[in-house]
């Protein structure tokens, strides 16, 4: 691999490693616990970027940073529902399954049904525009 390539690789994963951390922050602020899943990303495991707990709720969190639209891969969508199917022993009602895009400084979730998943039907590829709305609202913890 080329050294400039070497550096593109490395500054594009700085930017995840921090709108991770941001984010973290954000969910404490917001009386979540939460933490950073730093081996998330390279990993084929179903582990999400960030896991949260809010009161009896788990949020599982796929996180992007981009400028305007953020892709979220159909395997790393999967990988949210597998992580909270296999290791979260609530009821679907109680685990989210969360993208969350970091576009500059405003932050757009998107919650993913469960019924989706459970037929099947996930597409290849979520994508988040920065002038989309998003159905999660972080403050209290719910779509909205």
């Amino acid at each position: 691999m080329k050294e400039s390539d070497l550096k593109a690789l490395r500054k594009w994963r700085r930017r995840g490693f921090y709108s991770e951390n941001v984010l973290v922050k954000l969910l404490r602020k917001n009386g979540y616990k939460a933490v950073r899943v730093p081996v998330s990303n390279p990993s084929l495991n179903p582990l999400p970027d960030i896991i949260a707990r809010r009161e009896s709720d788990v949020y599982a969190f796929e996180v992007k940073n981009a400028s305007y639209y953020a892709y979220f891969p159909k395997q790393q969508v999967k990988k949210l529902f597998e992580f909270l199917d296999q290791m979260v022993p609530l009821p679907e009602e109680q685990k989210h399954p969360i993208l969350a895009a970091h576009l500059g400084k405003r932050w757009i979730f998107r919650e993913i049904n469960w019924q989706i998943w459970k037929d099947t039907k996930l597409p290849e590829q979520e994508r988040i525009i920065k002038r989309d709305k998003g159905n999660f609202d972080l403050e209290n913890g719910k779509k909205k």
